[in-house]
C-alpha cells in the first residue's frame, strides 16, 4: 500500500510517499480502506519533534491521526461494527491506503469522506478545551484564531451551549466568523482594544500560537482563564497548554448528534490527493484557514 513517512524532523520536505506492508487490526481495533484523511497542526507538530512528550514515536514514523473509510477488517472483541460500515475516526499512520483505527463512529448521512475527515480530533480538542477553560453559558469567550477547525468547532459548540463568544481571525473571515453566532474582529495592531470594545471576556482560547498570551490574561484578569492548544511557551505564564487527548469516543459520539441536528458543519477548504501531503502541511503551517485541510486517497 501507498503511505506517507517521515524518518527525520524537519519541514514539510521530510515527508515521503512509500510503498509499506498493510496494518491489521488488532484486538478492539478495526482497520479501514482510507477514503479521506484529516490534516491537524498536530501532525507537522509531531513532524518537527516539537510535542515528543505527548506523541512519542520512533522513525521511520507515518503521519496523521484522523480519517474516515470502509471498514475492511473488525478486530478480536470489537462489536456493533461490520465489515462495509463508512464510518471516521482516530488512530495512527492515516495518510495511508490502510488504517487502523482507535475510536470510531459510523458516519451520518449525508456526510461525504472527505468532509468527515475533517471532524474527529477537532471535535475532541473543542469539547476538552470548553472544558478546560471554563466556558459557561452567559459568559463572553475569546477565540483567538477562531477560523480554522478548531475554531469552527469551538463557535458552533459554544453557540449551541449558549456561550457569547468574540473571535479574531484575518479580515478575509470576518464574515466566516458571523456565520457561526460569534461577534469578529481582526487581529494586528489595535486587536486588544477592538475586543474590548466588543465587550467583557471572562475566558479566552488561544489556537493560532500566534504570541497573544500575554494580551488574553489581561483581557481574563486571570492566566487560569486562558487555555492555549497552540503557544508552547503558554506554561511560562501561568497559562495551560492543553495536548493531551480526552475521550475520543464520547467526543465522535457528540459530533454524530450535533452534525445529525445540523448544529455542527465545518468545511474542508482544501483537499489534496496523498503525494501532496507536503504541500498540504506548508498550507496548514501557513495558518489562515477556514474550516479544514484533508487528503484524498
Amino acid at each position: 500500500m501507498k503511505k506517507v513517512i517521515f524518518a527525520e524532523f524537519g519541514g514539510p520536505e521530510v515527508l515521503r510517499l512509500v510503498d509499506a506492508e498493510e496494518p491489521h487490526a488488532g484486538p478492539g481495533r478495526i482497520r479501514i480502506a482510507v477514503r479521506a484523511a484529516g490534516v491537524n497542526p498536530v501532525d507537522w507538530r509531531i513532524r518537527e519533534g516539537q510535542v515528543l512528550s505527548a506523541h512519542p514515536i520512533a522513525l521511520p514514523s507515518g503521519v496523521g491521526l484522523d480519517a474516515s473509510g470502509v471498514v475492511d477488517e473488525v478486530g478480536e472483541g470489537v462489536e456493533g461494527i461490520a465489515v462495509g460500515d463508512r464510518v471516521f475516526g482516530e488512530g495512527a499512520s492515516t495518510y495511508a491506503e490502510f488504517a487502523v483505527l482507535t475510536a470510531w463512529a459510523r458516519m451520518p448521512e449525508g456526510l461525504s469522506f472527505e468532509e468527515a475527515a475533517g471532524y474527529p480530533s477537532v471535535v475532541e480538542t473543542a469539547l476538552r478545551i470548553l472544558g478546560e477553560v471554563g466556558a459557561r453559558p452567559g459568559h463572553t469567550l475569546l477565540v483567538s484564531g477562531a477560523s480554522g477547525g478548531v475554531g469552527s468547532a469551538v463557535l458552533q459548540i459554544a453557540r449551541e451551549r449558549g456561550i457569547p463568544v468574540i473571535g479574531t481571525a484575518g479580515a478575509a473571515n470576518q464574515d466566516y466568523l458571523r456565520s457561526l453566532g460569534a461577534r469578529a474582529t481582526t487581529y494586528g495592531e489595535g486587536w486588544v482594544e477592538r475586543v474590548r470594545q466588543l465587550g467583557p471576556v471572562d475566558t479566552a482560547l488561544d489556537l493560532a500560537g500566534s504570541g497573544v498570551i500575554r494580551e488574553l490574561v489581561e483581557l481574563t484578569g486571570d492566566p487560569h482563564k486562558v487555555v492555549s492548544i497552540a503557544d508552547l511557551d503558554a506554561p511560562r505564564s501561568g497559562v495551560r497548554f492543553s495536548g493531551v487527548a480526552g475521550s475520543v469516543p464520547a467526543a465522535l459520539a457528540e459530533a454524530v448528534d450535533l452534525i445529525s441536528r445540523g448544529k455542527l458543519h465545518i468545511p474542508v477548504e482544501k483537499s489534496y490527493p496523498l503525494a501532496e501531503a507536503a504541500a498540504a502541511h506548508a498550507d496548514s503551517q501557513a495558518g489562515h484557514a477556514r474550516g479544514r485541510r484533508v487528503l484524498l486517497i
